[in-house]
């Protein structure tokens, strides 16, 4: 055999080890993230949250504070400043300027923010989210990252389906909610910090002077 040919063979049977082996399956990606984030203390990250939905398009960018166990903080900063925080048992929901201030139980809370505190839970991916799946026919924002579908648990009459993208560290990039109604709200995470420090306080609401607290179980 010709050294030409010997090399050319060499050539295909590395191409076909490369793109025949299988990928990472569903079960070790979601075990991966479980294990990274069931590590965490806290985390903050800068977010972007965009909604379709109505016929309209609406962006929004802040910083996110989460910590165990079931604690956050969502400080938008644009277009418009407001904040939504949850000490774990309650959340409030505040524009400043306004003149009253939403608070509600987290068990009644009907906010799509809310699933995400499970993020530093001591949860599963596969218990969380049923039917957990590889989503190929979904396009990542980043190559290299790979897409998840399932269903919530406890939300099947407002969401068909939640997407997640992973990064090769088994970071949540971005998290994709469809509702039954058609609407789209996503979630993209960036400059993720672990084990930041965070006081309790910071997943309270204090009401400025004069700023009244009602009760609500509001959805934004």
């Amino acid at each position: 055999m010709s050294s030409i040919l010997r090399s050319i063979l060499v050539l295909l049977l590395a191409h076909a080890v490369a793109f025949g082996s299988p990928g990472p399956d569903v079960h070790t990606i979601a075990q991966n993230v479980d294990n990274r984030y069931n590590h965490i203390r806290t985390l903050q990250a800068e977010f972007t949250e965009v909604y379709r939905g109505a016929g309209m398009e609406r962006t929004e960018l802040g910083t996110l504070w989460l910590k165990k166990p079931g604690k956050m903080r969502w400080e938008y900063r644009s277009p418009k400043e407001k904040l939504f925080v949850s000490d774990g048992k309650d959340a409030w929901f505040y524009l400043p300027g306004d003149a009253q201030v939403r608070k509600a139980s987290v068990r009644k809370l009907d906010d799509l923010r809310s699933p995400l505190r499970l993020l530093l839970g001591k949860t599963r991916l596969e218990k969380e989210l049923q039917g957990l799946s590889l989503a190929p026919d979904v396009a990542v924002l980043t190559p290299g990252n790979v897409m998840l579908r399932g269903m919530p648990k406890g939300m099947t009459d407002r969401a068909s389906q939640v997407l997640l993208e992973i990064t090769p560290e088994s970071q949540i990039a971005r998290i994709v909610i469809e509702e039954v109604d058609g609407s789209v709200t996503e979630y993209r995470f960036a400059q993720q910090r672990e084990n930041v420090e965070a006081s309790d306080q910071q997943f309270r609401f204090n009401p400025p002077p004069g700023v009244e607290m009602v009760e609500d179980d509001f959805g934004q």
